[in-house]
């Protein structure tokens, strides 16, 4: 039997694995967050399942789900993990730089706020930006960011920075040299459609376009070939090498349009559904260097509308 005592903490290495493996229901990502390999993931959270007496992860088929132990643990890991972040970031703030960690999407980064970012960084130059940009939504506590730019339908949590539009948008060389018709919407069956890669994409009607055409009358409308891409950014940087034609999506090609860079073959935009919203940590909120980086995204696209 055992003669630890009940309350007595397992050791916090144990703690901090098990927390990500948690946050991720997968040890092989839990592990390549923490450099370790995947077998020694899986021995941690075995040694911390055997302090403790009870199982916190069902091992199921290809996917892990918590036990209700395991959830109850999780939920205060992640608490206090956080709370132990914060502390540190305002023990070292004081002694050394400001840091500022930011997530967004690499079109909105790439196209709309990088080029931009010199001003805040010239205007501050006691804080440096870590800027992460990929496609999933980063759990802003425990990843450690401290604001967010998210693509959400309108309405959704956060503070809507702008609405979006979208319209075609090529090269001009593509309306002034091929010789093919581009001055009304039916034409883009004669041109080469460059999207994103979604889901739902069949061999006819690319999903990115499929508002854009219905819209306009052209849920049938088929193409003369088709360009994906893993980015809007690249699918973008094609429409400017005359590849084909691209969805524009207003403003993050704003500046590209008003270069002649890109051009609108023919004036048809939509609305969309979905715009771009500022989410910021509560436990960041405080920090001049976000407060500081929130009044200069806000007053950037107040000056883009």
């Amino acid at each position: 039997m055992s003669t630890r005592p009940i309350d007595r903490l397992p050791p916090l290495q144990l703690l901090a694995a098990f927390e990500a493996a948690a946050r991720h229901l997968s040890f092989t990502q839990a592990a390549a967050e923490r450099f370790v390999t995947q077998s020694a993931m899986s021995r941690q959270i075995a040694a911390l399942e055997g302090e403790l007496g009870v199982a916190l992860f069902e091992r199921r088929h290809r996917a892990l789900a918590l036990t209700e132990d395991g959830q109850r643990l999780y939920s205060a890991c992640s608490a206090a993990l956080n709370t132990l972040r914060v502390a540190v970031r305002t023990v070292r703030e004081p002694h050394q730089r400001q840091v500022l960690a930011l997530t967004t999407t690499p079109g909105f980064a790439s196209l709309w706020l990088i080029p931009r970012l010199t001003g805040f960084t010239r205007a501050h130059p006691g804080i440096d930006v870590r800027l992460d940009a990929g496609l999933g939504n980063r759990n802003l506590a425990s990843e450690g960011f401290d604001l967010a730019i998210r693509y959400s339908p309108v309405g959704a949590q956060g503070t809507q920075l702008f609405a979006e539009a979208m319209l075609p948008v090529c090269s001009p060389r593509l309306v002034g040299e091929l010789g093919l018709p581009l001055r009304e919407p039916g034409d883009l069956a004669r041109h080469t459609l460059l999207h994103l890669a979604m889901d739902g994409d069949s061999a006819g009607m690319p999903a990115e376009w499929e508002p854009w055409l219905t819209a306009w009358g052209l849920a049938d409308l088929r193409p003369a070939a088709r360009l994906s891409f893993s980015s809007y950014a690249e699918a973008i940087a094609a429409a400017m090498a005359g590849q084909g034609v691209a969805l524009g999506r207003r403003p993050l090609v704003d500046a590209l349009l008003a270069s002649g860079q890109l051009v609108t073959p023919f004036d048809a935009g939509i609305a969309s559904a979905r715009a771009y919203r500022l989410i910021v940590d509560p436990a960041a909120k405080s920090r001049p260097a976000v407060k500081a980086f929130e009044q200069w995204l806000l007053a950037q696209c107040a000056a883009a509308a």
